[in-house]
């Protein structure tokens, strides 16, 4: 599980201050490709942070997103700054937490016209419930900003592309409007990061204080006016998760059910019984933290298959502890894994077959998540031998 600080990262300066502001004690640190970051904690919190800038567009901030996971193996990264509204009911000020990101500008050229070409992530479902908990509590808000309107936080798609919009009725606009015509915010750095963030298996938070509504006025006295207030907002609600998010990392303990419990004392069990087994991956190659497959693990009998069942296992809570995977798919995986681990051990005619087939239908289920998907291919392949 990641013990780093929360990551949290900004395109402007203007941004960056804002953020800069919350935190206590900032600290430089250098990457050694000359990335400068710097590492703090949130005032009154003994939560860690560490703030870099990207620069404008997703193609950098994808780059410095990537470095700052693998420098920092964060809790979570934050992208924090100010964003375009493109819907009215969406207030100047207001912070938009991302539900799900769109790269819009994807697309194939044909002879009768402009084809999308969707591509979209979502926001990791642990880190969207806790955003939804303290938008209920409603009191990260600075008190002493001065305005009568409180800032409201709201969820929902963020389209993401390589332009400055500025238009409610250019042919970008337009496209827009036909293909995500349900995003409340548009800006040009999220979908590099979720895509870091995907590629990486990092959580990743989309938060954009609303600075203007993208409509012509960008650039004007008014956006001027509202830009800061709207990265101060952004900052105020990211830095307030990020606190949350370490406190519920620290506090967090793979939940035990009956089943979990039974579970625990099978692998207790096999501990015992096969601590003189030996239990590998073969592997074509290695690269940093990346274990290449050519070939499923040898298996000389149920012993060895449970004691990798059992990592497994382990690393499922991991998954769910730092909201990759959420509940309900965190609960059947563990039905299904238990369920396979009880096959495994058994005598019953089939027993190898019904943990293949069983290991099979966990594997649907996980299908979503690449890297538990890499662990749990040699497995089945393991089960498979066996039957």
């Amino acid at each position: 599980m990641p013990n780093g600080p929360v990551v949290i990262l900004t395109a402007l300066n203007l941004e960056y201050q804002a953020v800069c502001q919350r935190l206590a004690n900032p600290q430089v640190h250098r990457h050694e490709r000359g990335t400068r970051f710097e590492v703090g904690t949130v005032q009154g919190t003994s939560c860690r942070v560490a703030i870099g800038l990207t620069s404008k567009g997703n193609q950098p901030a994808a780059v410095i997103a990537e470095r700052a996971i693998q420098e920092f193996s964060p809790v979570a990264l934050l992208f924090v700054g100010v964003a375009g509204a493109l819907r009215d009911s969406t207030g100047l000020g207001d912070v938009v937490v991302a539900s799900h990101v769109y790269a819009y500008q994807g697309g194939t050229s044909e002879d009768d016209g402009l084809k999308a070409r969707p591509r979209v992530w979502e926001a990791p479902h642990g880190i969207s419930q806790l955003a939804s908990h303290l938008a209920r509590l409603n009191d990260w808000a600075d008190p002493a900003s001065g305005h009568e309107d409180a800032p409201q936080v709201r969820f929902g798609a963020i389209a993401a592309g390589e332009v400055v919009q500025n238009s409610r009725v250019s042919a970008e606009a337009k496209w827009i409007r036909q293909h995500y015509n349900d995003a409340l915010a548009i800006e040009m750095e999220a979908a590099g990061v979720a895509q870091a963030g995907h590629l990486s298996g990092a959580p990743v938070a989309i938060i954009r204080g609303i600075s203007d509504r993208a409509d012509g006025t960008k650039n004007s006295a008014d956006d001027r006016s509202w830009q800061p207030r709207a990265a101060a907002n952004a900052a105020a609600f990211a830095t307030r998760l990020a606190v949350e998010l370490v406190r519920e990392q620290e506090e967090t303990t793979v939940p035990r059910d009956d089943k979990a419990r039974s579970a625990d004392q099978l692998d207790r069990h096999v501990s015992n019984t096969a601590h003189n087994s030996t239990v590998g991956i073969m592997a074509g190659s290695v690269t940093g933290s990346s274990v290449h497959m050519n070939a499923a693990p040898k298996v000389s009998g149920p012993m060895d298959l449970i004691a990798e069942l059992k990592g497994f296992r382990k690393r499922l809570g991991h998954h769910h502890a730092e909201g990759t995977l959420d509940e309900d798919t965190y609960r059947e995986a563990l039905t299904d894994l238990d369920s396979a681990v009880q096959s495994a051990g058994g005598n019953i005619p089939d027993s190898s077959k019904r943990t293949a087939m069983t290991l099979r239908r966990l594997r649907g289920l996980i299908a979503e998540h690449p890297a538990l998907m890499a662990e749990l291919t040699p497995l089945v392949a393991m089960a498979g031998d066996r039957a």
